[in-house]
């Protein structure tokens, strides 16, 4: 007998296709899936090779997440064209979920590098370090934007760029390093929020890729001064000239509730002094 009419019970279709025979029954149910014949005495249902390609489909879209009751409406009015806008819309839903677990991604592989950082790091030590450019959605604040207020707002940018949550992306402050110079430590201008995904939109502010000091501060924030001048200090004596801003991120705050454990990254571009600088 040829094998696209030979009959199949319905354990054996099931495993076929590696699903279980309730499933089928349920189908059959629900007028989704019919068996291609019925034995009209003890109501056993079997199937035959033929129905496996549409089965699959079924399957498929049910993995997508289709509805079964636009699955029912499909089989009934099956063609080339129905599938492709059926299969256009989960697919443009399914980059959408991608893209989330990519930036899901890297913002664990953000969060587990800092967990390594504070197992490795010297509180005492200024490092040199290589840096791509990153675009980062800004906040304007002044001295008078308080804590809370700063927060507030992190939180409706967040929503704004479609990030599920706050610890969905990585965020900090912004100081320029002009001020730093002028000893105005508080003069803070902005939130940073480093979208863990590829954007493209105005208004964006350009982390520069390059050379970038980096170290880290804990205790009192009023003595974070003492930080930056240590860090001017040290970038003067190896011919590094600071520029632009000084990023400031806690990189610990997941993993304590009080502030006076804090410890802030600190992380500002320099450039090489020119020769004549140095001398």
């Amino acid at each position: 007998m040829d094998q696209k009419t030979r009959l199949l019970t319905i354990g054996q279709f099931a495993a076929l296709h590696g699903i279980n025979k309730k499933t089928l029954m349920w189908y059959d149910e629900i007028g989704l899936f019919k068996p291609a014949f019925v034995h009209p005495e003890n109501g056993y249902r079997f199937y035959n090779y033929h129905q496996s390609s549409l089965l699959e489909t079924i399957l498929m879209l049910r993995d997508l997440d289709v509805s079964v009751g636009e699955i029912r409406e499909f089989v009934k009015h099956r063609s080339a064209g129905s599938l492709k806008s059926l299969l256009d819309e989960k697919i443009a839903e399914l980059d959408v979920r991608l893209s989330h677990l990519k930036a899901v991604r890297k913002t664990l592989c953000n969060h587990r590098q800092n967990m390594e950082t504070l197992l490795t790091m010297d509180l005492d030590e200024f490092y040199v370090v290589r840096k791509e450019a990153c675009s980062l959605v800004t906040v304007n604040i002044d001295r008078e934007t308080s804590y809370d207020r700063a927060v507030e707002m992190i939180v409706a940018k967040t929503r704004e760029y479609e990030l599920r949550r706050l610890h969905d992306a990585s965020y900090g402050t912004m100081i320029p390093v002009k001020s730093l110079r002028l000893g105005d430590y508080d003069d803070y201008c902005g939130l940073f929020i480093e979208i863990p995904f590829s954007i493209q939109k105005a208004g964006l502010h350009i982390q520069p890729c390059g050379t970038y000091l980096r170290t880290f501060f804990r205790g009192n924030w009023k003595e974070m001064s003492d930080k930056y001048q240590e860090l001017f200090a040290f970038a003067k004596k190896h011919g590094l000239e600071p520029f632009g801003f000084s990023y400031e991120t806690i990189i610990n705050e997941t993993v304590t509730d009080h502030e006076e454990d804090y410890i802030v990254q600190i992380e500002i571009p320099v450039r090489r002094q020119p020769e004549e600088r140095l001398t």
